[in-house]
This record gives C-alpha cells, structure tokens and sequence, in this order.
C-alpha cells in the first residue's frame, strides 16, 4: 500500500472487553450471546451519539475511535451506565461486565477505516488496568477533558504496561463503576442519556436503479442535517443502512440500534415530478409524531434533494422536542433526569413571562447535574436574553454579560454547537456590536442550515446592521423552512423590519399586521405602527397609536428612543422619521 493511503492523525481511542466472558460462554452459551449483542448495540449507540465511530468488534471486544477525549469520557460512562441497569435483574454469576481503557493518541488510518499505532496499544493496555464494570485513562484524557466532564478521575500512579516503553499514568473513573443500586451514581453526567434518532435509507418506491442514487443521497443529507441540530443523537449510516432493501418492523429497528425514534420515508418518481414523503415514529409505540408529503418538479435534481433535505430537518427537530416535553409530562415525580429537567425547562419558556424564574431555575438544575450540558447552557443564556426584550431585566448589562458568559463557557465544551453562536448573536446584538452579531448569526446558519432560529436571529442582526436585503432573504427562509409554526408573527416581524431597512413601507406594514393579530398590544409592535403609519401619511392613525405608544413608554425625546433601541442600529433614524410624521415633536 502507497504511504499516500496513510494518515496520521490525533484521536481519541477506546478499547474494551468483557470481563469473564470465557466463563460465561461455558455456563450458557446461548445467553451470553444474547447479553453480548444487546452489549454491542449499547457500545454503538453510545459511541456513535458521541461523534465515535467503530472500528471492531471481533468477539468481546470492541475499539473505537473518537474525534474529542470529551466524547470519549462521554460515551464510556454512558456505556457502564446503562450496562450496570440492565444488569440489575441478573443473578450475579451471568452478569456481563466490560472494562474499558480510553487514551488520546497518534494512530495511522488506512483507507478501510481501521487504525494501528501505540495509541491503540495504549489503550488496550488501560483496558487491562480497569476493573470489571469500570473505566481507566491516560494522562492526556484527563488533561484534555479536565473541566468539561462532571466526572472525577482517582490517580493510579504510574503503570508499566507490556510493549510499552514508557511509564503510562493511569486514571480510574471515578463513579463509573457497574453498581446493582436503583439509580445511578450522582456523578454521571445524564445529559449522555437524551433520545436518540435513526433514519432509515428512504425506500425508492418507482422501481427504478437509476433513482437509487436520490433515495440514498436524500437519506445521507438528512442523516447529516439532524447531526447539525446536536440536540439528538443521530445513529450512524453504517448502522441504518444495514437495513436497506428491508421492511422491518419499527420497534424492533429502534430497539436492535437503540433508537427513541425513528424517521422512515418513501421517493416515487414519475415523469417529471417526485413525491416524497416522511414520518417520524416513536421507537417504543410504533406510534406516529409526525408525518408529511412532497411534491416537485425535477427540474434540478440537486436543488429539490436540498430543499427537501432542509424542510424535513427544520421539521422533525421540533417534532421531537414536543415528543419529549410530553413523554416528559407523564414522568412520575422524582425521576426527573438532566435531560428531563432541561426538557421541562423549555416546555416552560413557552409561556417565559408567566414562567421566568421557573424556566431558569430548571435549567440551572440540569447544570448543577452535568456542567458540561451544552444546550441548557444555551437555553439558559436566552432567558436572559427574553429578559431584555420583554424589560424584564433589571440591569441589561448584567444580562448580556450572563448572555456571553454562557456562550463562551459552551465555546470551551463545543465549538460546533450552532446553539452557541444563536447565543452570541444575540448577545452582541443586545450590545450594540452588529457587525459582530452579523458574524456570529452568519457562523450559526453555516453551522446549521436548517435551523429556523439561526436565520431569525440572523435577519434581526442584518435588519439593524443596515444589510436589509440579506435580512430579507433570511426572514424569508424562517416561512419556506418552516411554513406551519407558532412563531410566525415573529416571522413576519423579522421580514417587515427588513423592508423598513429598504422603505417599503406598505410591504413592511402588512407585514406587520399579521403581528398585530396575534399580539395587538405589544408595545415594540406599536411603535414600529406608528412610525409605519406615520411613513404611509395616515396621519390621524398615526397620531392615535403614537399616543398609546408614548404612554406604555413614558418617552421623552429622540435620545431616550435612541437608548430604548438596539444600539447603533440602522433602523433607529429610519422610524424616528416615521414618528416625527406621526406627530412626534422630538
């Protein structure tokens, strides 16, 4: 082989096997077997949900290889985890336990996928190390993962493993091993426990071989899609292709990948057009969450595979979140996980004003549980950030500094959490530094490009930026990715600010009126009417809702408009001009 299908690279190595697993051959064969099938599917499901990827699993073992250390820890605490429960009904002597060994090394990869190199023998040596049920790792794991696991790592010294010439320094997991007590060890982070997702290869309904190509390539793109979101574990290609050309039965797919839900779909071709369906399914009922139909021209093939792409991921991301807050809701009192906590947290923020410090305090509870809980970072870094625009904050500076310190911790966990960068957005767009603001929204989209909150937030910042055409564009995006949503007055917000950036000011007015039917008495909305109406010369309107407008706002002058605005925002001239017609003496 040419030293051109070679690499070297840095990874994360995981290497594990099961401990008496010879003596456990010898008293049954057929139910061990059946334990290490159920244990695969757990070490896939795990490694796959953490940004791994399997390279064996010959016999008991299994080795694997993982982009970050952090995923690594991840994935291995969340393996014995779920082992040790599902051991609990076992009689001692059948229980199937693995030791696992984690290093941070060089390895060479071939172009088969498979990698070779000290790195791996590290690892397999660790492995040795761990007891039954437990979880050793090198020094370079510990330092890399250091403050972003709430696991604690006990110092086993210095070890000198076989064909090693160097002293490995060895850490045990602390809390990670295999217990038969009736919850898990407080230390485990369960945000590692969320849901997860498989989509199976959409079934090429015309018969055609030639179609292949699209049902296979609009499965990948949407397997890729949903991996953007980071909010769910997405299952692997590898894994869910496996079931191509097969009509399994759902559960039974959900329960051998270890899947919450699954989505399945269907492309039927004919002439000219393609109709292309979708449904997301609970794994455990077989029941439907959601469900729905495409029809289009083939004029571009490509063009139509990513417009479907983006419209079914934009789609089943609420989909499963609303699953999850009722799965959530019917939780018995007291078995609320991280996840769950996080989960009621923003079945809460539904009605924030009503709910704010109980929305708060839930997510601040799923971080007390895990510090490393990226996503209820985020959510609750936009609390603060509804604090200020309903003015509920008391000190806005205090919010948008809690705003960025959130963003940067998560930062230092995941850099590729477009979440992270809705954050920053927004919290530079609360400060006044649009161009910077314009950046993160723009890094959040290219993160996420089915995400209908990044290009919201995006158009906003664009919108006061003075970029209005291109928050044109993004607010139209927010209606064509997802058409039937409860956020479409903030839609049509968005869009008819992006008109007032270029004066439209009859577009941007009707736009505005579908705002006002969901909220006619929010206090922004009326004071972008009456600078509206003020621009389109209805005088005596204008004059009548600038009147209730200046008595919900207690303005002054022009300088405490400016200061009640978002700072050095385009559009701030652009309405005072329409208030000033409207009757504003200022």
């Amino acid at each position: 082989m040419s030293g051109g299908r070679l690499r070297q690279r840095l990874v994360a190595i995981l290497a594990a096997d099961a401990a008496g697993y010879s003596r456990l051959m010898a008293g049954d064969e057929r139910a061990t077997v059946d334990a290490l099938d159920a244990a695969r599917a757990v070490f896939r499901r795990q490694i796959e949900s953490n940004q791994g990827r399997v390279i064996d699993m010959a016999g008991d073992s299994v080795l694997a290889v993982f982009e970050t250390a952090t995923g690594a820890v991840a994935a291995a605490i969340a393996v014995q985890c779920e082992m040790a429960s599902a051991m609990k009904a076992a009689p001692e002597h059948r229980c199937m336990r693995f030791r696992i060994g984690l290093h941070m090394g060089d390895v060479v990869e071939k172009a088969d996928g498979t990698v070779y190199g000290d790195g791996v023998n590290i690892a397999a040596r660790l492995e040795g190390l761990a007891d039954p049920g437990s979880i050793a790792v090198s020094e370079s794991v510990r330092s890399a993962v250091h403050n972003k696991v709430s696991a604690q790592f006990v110092d086993m010294g210095e070890q000198t493993v076989k064909n090693i010439a160097e002293p490995v320094r060895a850490f045990r997991v602390a809390g990670a091993a295999a217990a038969r007590s009736e919850s898990a060890p407080p230390s485990l982070p369960s945000v590692y426990r969320k849901p997860s997702i498989a989509v199976l290869p959409f079934t090429n309904m015309g018969g055609d071989p030639e179609q292949e190509y699209f049902s296979d390539g609009l499965t990948e793109e949407i397997i890729t899609g949903l991996a953007a979101w980071r909010a769910f574990p997405v299952i692997a290609r590898n894994s869910t292709f496996a079931f191509k050309g097969k009509s399994p039965d759902v559960r039974a797919v959900a329960k051998d990948l270890g899947a919450n839900y699954v989505l399945e779909g269907s492309v039927r071709k004919a002439g000219a057009r393609v109709r292309i369906t979708g449904q997301l399914i609970d794994g455990a009922t077989g029941n439907h969450i959601w469900a729905e139909r495409y029809d289009r021209n083939l004029d571009d093939i490509f063009a139509v595979q990513d417009e479907i792409t983006a419209n079914i991921v934009a789609a089943i991301e609420p989909a499963l979140s609303d699953a999850e807050i009722r799965r959530v809701a019917q939780q018995r009192p007291g078995s609320v996980s991280c996840w769950d906590s996080y989960v009621q947290g923003l079945a809460s923020m539904r009605s924030y004003r009503k709910h704010r410090q109980e929305s708060k305090a839930l997510f601040e509870s799923a971080l007390r549980a895990d510090p490393s809980f990226v996503d209820a970072m985020m959510a609750l870094a936009l609390c603060h950030s509804a604090d200020i625009y309903l003015a509920l904050s008391e000190d806005v500076d205090v919010s948008i500094a809690a705003m960025f310190r959130l963003a940067n911790a998560g930062l230092a966990i995941d850099t590729k959490n477009f979440r992270v960068y809705h954050v920053l957005c927004l919290a530079h767009f609360w400060r006044g530094d649009l161009a910077e603001s314009v950046d993160a929204g723009r890094r959040a989209v290219a993160l996420n490009p089915s995400s209908v909150e990044a290009y919201e937030v995006l158009a906003a910042a664009l919108a006061h930026h003075g970029l209005a055409m291109e928050a044109e564009t993004c607010a139209r995006k927010c209606f064509q990715l997802s058409p039937i949503d409860p956020r479409l007055p903030r839609f049509h917000l968005q869009l008819a600010q992006a008109l007032i950036g270029q004066r439209r000011f009859g577009e941007a007015y009707a736009e505005l009126g579908h705002c006002l039917v969901a909220r006619p008495h929010d206090v922004v909305l009326l004071g972008f009417r009456a600078a509206l109406l003020g621009h389109l010369g209805r005088l005596d309107d204008a004059r009548t809702c600038l009147d209730e407008y200046l008595s919900k706002r207690n303005l002054k002058d022009a300088d405490q408009y400016r200061r009640l605005f978002v700072r050095n925002s385009a559009l701030t001239d652009i309405n005072l001009e329409g208030l000033r017609a409207a009757g504003w003496n200022v």
